[in-house]
């Protein structure tokens, strides 16, 4: 049963109700100077812990009601107090923006927090303003990185503005940002040493080291104006360079590699400095893109071009990790060494121009096996250096010049008299390749070629005639042998020599099938390919096809040749 009374008895005093709410506890609430408006105020507060107490009502709703109508200005104040963790900077540009959309949009309380609210007055602001869609986008992530403290906080049930669709930053951009070449960032070096001139209060040595650790490293400004020589690792394996969490963007500890030719350098600018001393002091404060400008625009590269502009943190930051992705890293590597966690961030640092795409392009394999209708058409001095094989003989010209002393016995293909054959085709000198490098089979000793048909192999027995393999002749593969066709040659030889040694004594073949000589060469030709390019002699074969050679083809069963 609540009670009302006063403490003083006096006229004016108001009445104080005493109650007991839904936890059985006694609660004390002042009243009003009016005795019967306190008597409802009391049996309103009776019933409504009765209510909770047995569990018509929930107390967690009745709280977010009653937070609903507290002033915003209170729970901006106490959400100030929880970004404390983050840097000055970031919690006055988050609080600016926050008090900017509740005093333009007249937000008094949580209740009038609305998504029609937010969006008309960021609409009137863009116009007003004219700020882009990357500053719009921003104004919205404040208010929501506000209300969804107050849903964490339990101030509100769900945060209003969820679902609301930020604009597409990508079609309205006001500062594009370009890479520089690692030309371009040699010529600013030197442009700094040799400017003889102070710029925001650093000589030029000071300015090339302080644009020389951005390039190398890919830190951002801030963190570049925290280092002190306790940052760095230079003895370390590998060496490396440490950014505490207070001074990290992202509030976590970073421990990076540093590049084998910066730390020498480090080594002589730390030298003369005690532990604690800044390598480039009140950094933070300078107008780096300024610095940056200057020195640029007296080499004659220009600061802005369509591309975007190249102010401090493109020429460091953005160049270091294009230059890695231009020089082999790969995008997870280049995400982990600029500290990103997601790769679409990456990606927007990663300037590639067209000429880096037309570099990239001239990576993609022809198909192989195809030859293309003008390369079949080229005249014989476009032709790459290759050997041909046909009907159980093989021969590939030597490295020798054609000269007039040049000897008839260069021109002897080996083992003539063991059963191979002497056929010997011209080819082009000049080491071209063509697309593929490779040509369709051909058994026309006249014309050159670049592949190797064999359409019969046949070994002779040790005094006695030749004998071959009876059955159709097939195409048992195509080897295309490129560059360094005297070395293919070898090959070839040694693996032919081999399989007659083997079976010399039976006087003919004798595998169980044609796919066993096939797959019992390629791995003679792997061997020998393996013990050749041990000794710097980098042939290149490839088996590409076994194809069936039609009776009544040049080399086939129906033509058979010695």
């Amino acid at each position: 049963m609540a009670s009302i009374f006063k403490r003083n008895g006096r006229k004016n005093e108001p009445y104080t109700i005493q109650y007991t709410n839904h936890l059985g506890k006694r609660v004390t609430v002042k009243g009003m100077t009016d005795k019967g408006l306190t008597e409802q105020l009391a049996a309103k507060l009776e019933t409504e812990a009765r209510l909770r107490e047995s569990g018509l009502v929930d107390p967690a709703q009745e709280q977010f009601a009653e937070q609903k109508l507290v002033p915003i200005a209170q729970h901006l104040a106490a959400y100030e107090e929880s970004l404390e963790d983050n840097s000055g900077k970031h919690v006055k540009l988050t609080m600016t923006r926050v008090r900017r959309i509740v005093a333009g949009a007249e937000l008094a309380t949580l209740a009038d927090v609305t998504q029609e609210a937010v969006q008309k007055f960021l609409r009137s602001l863009r116009k007003s303003e004219n700020i882009g869609h990357r500053t719009y986008n921003h104004y919205l992530q404040a208010m929501d990185g506000f209300l969804n403290w107050c849903v964490t906080t339990n101030r509100l049930v769900v945060n209003p503005l969820h679902g609301l669709e930020r604009l597409n930053a990508e079609v309205d951009v006001r500062h594009n940002r370009r890479a520089l070449t690692a030309e371009e960032v040699g010529l600013l070096l030197t442009s700094a040493r040799a400017s003889g001139v102070q710029i925001q209060r650093y000589t030029g040595e000071e300015r090339a080291r302080i644009y020389t650790l951005s390039y190398m490293t890919g830190l951002r400004k801030n963190e570049l104006a925290s280092l002190t020589p306790r940052s760095f690792r230079l003895d370390a394996d590998p060496p490396t360079v440490t950014i505490e969490a207070k001074n990290s963007k992202h509030r976590r500890k970073d421990v990076l590699p540093l590049h084998t030719e910066l730390v020498p350098l480090l080594r002589e600018w730390l030298s003369k400095l005690s532990p604690s001393d800044k390598l480039f002091p009140k950094l933070a404060g300078r107008k780096t893109w300024l610095m940056v400008r200057k020195d640029l625009e007296r080499i004659g590269i220009p600061y802005e071009t369509e591309e975007g502009i190249a102010d401090f943190h493109a020429a460091g930051r953005h160049s270091h990790i294009t230059e890695l992705l231009r020089n082999g890293a790969s995008l997870p590597e280049a995400m982990k060494l600029a500290r990103h966690t997601d790769v679409k961030m990456t990606m927007r640092y990663t300037h590639i121009g067209l000429d880096d795409q037309a570099k990239a392009i001239e990576y993609l394999a022809p198909p192989v096996g195809v030859a293309e209708p003008a390369a079949l058409a080229a005249p014989p001095e476009n032709r790459a250096l290759h050997g041909r094989c046909i009907s159980g003989g093989f021969g590939c010209p030597d490295a020798s010049p054609i000269d007039a002393d040049r000897s008839p016995r260069n021109d002897a293909t080996p083992c003539g008299s063991e059963g191979f054959g002497t056929e010997r085709h011209s080819v082009s000198r000049d080491g071209k390749m063509e697309a593929a490098g490779i040509e369709p089979a051909s058994c026309d000793t006249a014309a050159e070629a670049s592949t190797c048909v064999f359409g019969r192999l046949m070994f002779a027995g040790e005094g006695s005639a030749e004998k071959a393999r009876p059955g159709p002749a097939h195409n048992f593969s195509r080897l295309a042998c490129s560059g360094h066709c005297h070395e293919a040659s070898l090959i070839c030889w040694l693996v032919f020599g081999l399989l007659r040694q083997g079976f010399r004594n039976q006087g003919s073949l004798s595998l169980g099938s044609q796919s066993e000589l096939l797959f019992s060469s390629c791995c003679l030709i792997s061997f020998l390919r393996g013990q050749l390019i041990n000794h710097g002699m980098p042939p290149r074969l490839m088996v590409i096809q076994s194809n069936p050679i039609a009776p009544g083809h040049p080399g086939g069963s129906g033509h058979p040749q010695s």
